[in-house]
């Protein structure tokens, strides 16, 4: 399958974007625990800020640089296999 044909590719960047962003959010602003060798509040950070570009990435790659050329294809005039009748 290639990458974009049924969408799943740009909806596995976005998913994966959101859930970038909001580990990042938990991190920078619901742990309150601290380690002496990281600091977690800036891992957070830094994850929110990943997951911001990847978003705007994914957006833009999406809606400026997708595959315009192919026609959609229209359920109406697409050949279809016959429907096994149950007997």
């Amino acid at each position: 399958m290639e990458a974009g044909s049924a969408g799943y590719a740009e909806t596995m960047q976005i998913g994966t974007s959101i859930l970038l962003i909001a580990v990042g959010a938990v991190l920078k602003y619901a742990v309150t625990a601290s380690v002496s060798w990281i600091n977690i509040q800036t891992v957070g950070l830094i994850l929110m800020i990943a997951g911001i570009v990847g978003l705007i990435i994914s957006l833009l790659y999406m809606a400026l640089w997708a595959d315009r050329t192919r026609t959609p294809a229209d359920p109406y005039t697409e050949p279809r296999p016959p429907r096994e009748r149950p007997y």
